[in-house]
């Protein structure tokens, strides 16, 4: 876990925590408290006078990484990536045939720090704010635990509408502990959300890759010479779907939402047979049972803006989120933001 605190000398009894969650592949160094330029989200809320915290679940970034040291637990298909390092490996099968997390776990990790937070800060609820699949997580957290969280901020959240309900049975799931990916895999990847001018810088390429690097010193050390690989935890979900997130009204009611995604982001919006892999923001949206609900789409925007020029609009949309619980005075509706931050209805 990682902390900025931005709580001003003499306003202990008001401080403010919030807690961010990384998403699927990006641990939260790279994702939140990047130190370059003034993409460093968790700064800017520290600076705005807030106690940041960042945790990493296990299996990512500098959290525990069990299972994951052994080359062969990677995703079979990808072992060829694994050259030419580490030196002498040969593929095989995975030594852990079993998914590495899921769900019950990763709810329990984020309960112990939320729990931590709330006794060592002298907090009653805790503010969070996720990326990505940190839905899946959070989500469902503040549903069934309203009496810990205060809001609930989600950048380009994940949410399958006809997801199932059910823990799988039996747990652990075979598979494989984690998947990899390289540094041209990564950003490539989100090159076709890339679509205005100066979306992304060129010199984002390197720095962000590099602090993936300095959260994951063994794969570092794996693939590329120079460059190495991103160790991916492997989990299965459950339990984020159109009926858990109106369960008791709590979503948009005793913990308000803002959700904000970017109009070129492609995974929050898929189109899949599977009803685990269908995803859309605006199902999320329409199933929050409150009135206390938000969306905001960023003009210019892919699944990265956390990275792109975006990125100060994201920053300040959740400082004035966590100060007021609104967006220019709104605290319903779903609305557009072009890039100046200019708020208006949509279409």
């Amino acid at each position: 876990m990682r902390e900025r605190d931005g709580t001003p000398p003499g306003h202990l009894d008001e401080r403010t925590a919030v807690l961010m969650l990384h998403g699927r592949s990006i641990p939260v160094l790279p994702g939140f408290d990047l130190d370059y330029k003034t993409y460093n989200w968790s700064d800017a809320l520290a600076k705005a006078g807030y106690d940041v915290f960042m945790m990493d679940l296990q299996g990512s970034g500098l959290s525990p990484r069990p299972e994951m040291e052994k080359p062969r637990n990677v995703n079979p298909a990808q072992q060829n990536l694994l050259k030419p390092r580490p030196p002498g490996f040969t593929p095989g099968p995975p030594p852990y045939p079993f998914q590495l997390t899921n769900s019950n776990s990763d709810r329990d990790e984020l309960n112990t720090v939320v729990e931590w937070i709330i006794r060592e800060r002298g907090v009653k609820k805790v503010a969070f704010i996720g990326w990505s699949a940190a839905a899946f997580t959070m989500g469902p957290y503040a549903v069934k635990n309203p009496d810990k969280v205060s809001s609930l901020f989600l950048l380009a959240p994940i949410f399958p509408p006809d997801g199932t309900s059910s823990a799988p049975a039996p747990l652990p799931r075979p598979g494989f502990p984690m998947s990899v990916s390289t540094k041209a895999g990564t950003w490539n990847g989100w090159g076709n959300e890339a679509l205005c001018a100066g979306q992304r810088e060129p010199a984002m390429r390197d720095v962000v890759w590099d602090a993936i690097m300095q959260s994951d010193p063994v794969g570092s050390t794996w693939g590329p010479e120079d460059e190495g690989l991103n160790r991916i935890r492997n989990f299965v979900r459950w339990g984020w779907n159109k009926t858990t997130a109106a369960q008791g009204g709590v979503l948009g009611g005793s913990v308000p939402v803002l959700i904000v995604y970017g109009e070129h982001d492609k995974q929050v919006i898929t189109s899949s047979e599977d009803p685990e892999l269908n995803f859309s923001v605006t199902a999320l949206y329409n199933a929050i049972a409150g009135d206390h609900k938000l969306m905001v789409k960023l003009a210019c925007a892919g699944h990265s803006v956390v990275w792109e020029m975006q990125h100060k609009n994201v920053h300040n949309l959740s400082k004035h989120w966590l100060k007021q619980l609104k967006v220019d005075g709104k605290s319903q509706g779903i609305f557009d933001m072009d890039t100046n931050g200019t708020l208006s209805p949509a279409p």
